[in-house]
């Protein structure tokens, strides 16, 4: 007789995050396109929608990726920014009033988005383990 066993390492409680080096490539990819198509679109003289709209992706990449990722993303994040969104086009600069800033709120934008991909995996996960009982 023939017994079927499923070949595998059975559920797993928490999804891996992906790959650091995953998560740089889609930062980098996102923030350039991102900030491409909002200078065609003429909205790249407000820096504080890009910056918003940066952060979102930088925190959508955190629920993804490991919290030693969320420098580099808020880093690449950052550099295209500063490269491609504001003048001068092309150079590398920093502006002291400016800059840090826009730094802390990717870097914290990348470590609440990765908080809260833990938080959501691992309790999705319990809610999996846990089983139903139903009342009375």
């Amino acid at each position: 007789m023939v017994v079927w066993r499923r070949i595998g390492r059975g559920v797993r409680q928490v999804p891996e995050p992906w790959a650091t080096p995953l998560i740089w490539t889609a930062a980098y990819l996102g923030a350039f396109a991102l900030v491409g198509v909002l200078h065609v679109l003429g909205f790249l003289d407000r820096t504080g929608l890009a910056l918003l709209l940066l952060s979102l992706l930088a925190g959508l990449l955190g629920t993804r990726g490991r919290l030693t990722a969320a420098p580099g993303t808020a880093l690449l994040c950052w550099a295209c920014l500063n490269i491609v969104g504001t003048e001068p086009i092309g150079e590398l600069s920093w502006a002291g009033h400016r800059d840090p800033g826009w730094m802390a709120c990717l870097l914290a934008a990348a470590v609440v988005g990765t908080a809260a991909g833990r938080l959501l995996h691992a309790r999705a996960a319990y809610h999996r383990v846990t089983p139903f009982e139903e009342a009375g």
